[in-house]
């Protein structure tokens, strides 16, 4: 396992875990921090060995935000510099959304403002129960970075959406369960293996039907229906034609497991 710039990169079997770790700041994102997570997926996207990533934060808490104390350090900017500063972040929000292999996030403790937003590009979303979520941005006179404008939206609606990002108020688990936001509710000790557990399972899964699944799913909500069925004519030949499938037919036929076989969800008393 690596440390570069507060991020921990390690590897758990065919899963890259990135790990944020900022003791003191709550993995507050610095545009180190920053740079470290965009070149880390980056890596992973170009790793075959690589099937699936797992995001999580050190020390109890995901990430508390934009990093304040280094913004007031930092003194005045000037116009141009703060565009480049926000460039570096929107260069790691499409390094997020263009990851063709999935994203699990594991939200412990505090995500507040871009540490939200972090979470929100995940393909699958998982919090502990002690977790606490804010769009906070409108607290401190800021708006949302990350790409939550996009993500927030067609996740839990538009006029959610809006209620969260203009009141800036914090909600808990439950609530961001039942606003599909999350997918499972772990205790904070079953939040990693669980997360661990769905990444694995990927390996399992047919790498290209997953990248297909994952740009045709990220396009849906601004293509008609036309553009749609047009993917999917294209797509299922060239799945059709590989030899996962092949396999999964031998398999099937001769009565034999799986290759990929989603995890049971945890028993009532992890959750």
């Amino acid at each position: 396992m690596s440390d570069t710039c507060g991020l921990q990169v390690g590897r758990e079997a065919a899963v890259a875990v990135l790990t944020l770790d900022r003791p003191g700041s709550r993995n507050a994102l610095s545009p180190a921090l920053a740079e470290a997570v965009t070149a880390a997926l980056r890596d992973a996207q170009q790793d075959d060995a690589v099937r699936a990533v797992v995001l999580a934060g050190a020390g109890g808490d995901f990430c508390a935000g934009g990093d304040l104390k280094v913004m007031a350090d930092a003194g005045p900017r000037t116009a141009e510099q703060r565009l480049a500063g926000m460039q570096r972040y929107r260069t790691l929000t499409e390094t997020l959304l263009g990851l063709d292999k999935p994203l699990v996030a594991a939200v412990d403790g505090v995500a507040f403002g871009a540490g939200l937003s972090l979470a929100l590009t995940a393909d699958i979303v998982l919090v502990s129960r002690r977790a606490r979520l804010a769009m906070a941005f409108h607290r401190v006179g800021m708006v949302p970075d990350l790409g939550a404008w996009y993500t927030l939206p067609r996740v839990v609606g538009l006029q959610r959406a809006k209620e969260l990002i203009f009141s800036a108020r914090e909600f808990g688990a439950d609530e961001a369960r039942q606003m599909g936001l999350a997918l499972e509710v772990l205790a904070p000790a079953a939040l990693l293996p669980r997360a661990l557990a769905i990444a694995q399972s990927f390996g399992g899964a047919s790498p290209v039907a997953m990248r297909l699944s994952k740009r045709a799913l990220q396009a849906s909500l601004q293509s008609g229906l036309g553009a749609m069925l047009d993917l999917e004519v294209l797509s299922n030949p060239v799945v059709a034609a590989s030899d996962y499938v092949a396999e999964a037919v031998r398999r099937f036929a001769h009565k034999e497991p799986a290759q990929f076989q989603w995890p049971a969800s945890p028993s009532a008393n992890d959750a």
